[in-house]
């Protein structure tokens, strides 16, 4: 997947776009840092990221970027309440034990959130479950015994658990297979999209 000018993947440019200048941003499942990096270079933004891969730490270490080891599911209340004004939780709420618990706790720790999801309704993973066979794509590259998801949702789905948790969605963008914008919306999305990224505020 190319990289944009700032050297990022076409959904985290978008994440990336999506946050305020001079935010004090805390991103959970920081990957090797690239967004924080980047947010720092170019939107003045001071971070924290959060990662247990220790591939993935060394690199954001190399870059310079603060990181902390935490369990997501169980050590967030380290953060204390809006201690920052973005949360990041791209790619990653599919792969903890409790996304409602975390969901809750990055509501607590930040104002605004800029979250994305895989979505389990793709057209194409429909496809292969009629098939079949557990779905996989470019936002699913992995077999059902190599997976690091525990869970699976349709963007419905996703967006049920948001309004539960009185999580008021800003601002929703369908992304295509290849983490752009995609040209889709209202309930097409839910078939087309290869993932949401939401904007979300409490």
């Amino acid at each position: 997947m190319p990289a944009d000018a700032r050297g990022l993947r076409p959904d985290l440019a978008l994440v990336a776009d999506l946050v305020p200048h001079g935010s004090r941003v805390l991103d959970l499942g920081c990957g090797g840092g690239e967004l924080l990096d980047a947010l720092a270079r170019t939107k003045g933004c001071r971070g924290t990221g959060v990662e247990k891969d220790p591939e993935q730490v060394l690199r954001a270490i190399r870059r310079g970027v603060p990181l902390i080891e935490l369990d997501l599911d169980s050590q967030l209340d380290e953060f204390a309440d809006d201690s920052y004004d973005v949360v990041v939780l791209s790619r990653t709420l599919q792969a903890v034990r409790h996304p409602q618990q975390l969901l809750e706790e990055i509501s607590r720790i930040a104002p605004r959130m800029v979250v994305s999801m895989p979505n389990f309704g793709l057209w194409r993973h429909r496809l292969r479950l009629l098939s079949g066979h557990m779905p996989r794509s470019k936002d699913l590259p992995f077999t059902w015994y190599d997976t690091p998801n525990l869970h699976h949702a349709t963007l419905v789905d996703l967006e049920a658990l948001f309004s539960r948790l009185g999580l008021t969605v800003e601002q929703r963008i369908p992304l295509d297979e290849s983490g752009r914008r995609g040209r889709f919306g209202g309930v097409a999305a839910n078939l087309m999209a290869g993932a949401g990224l939401y904007v979300l505020t409490r």
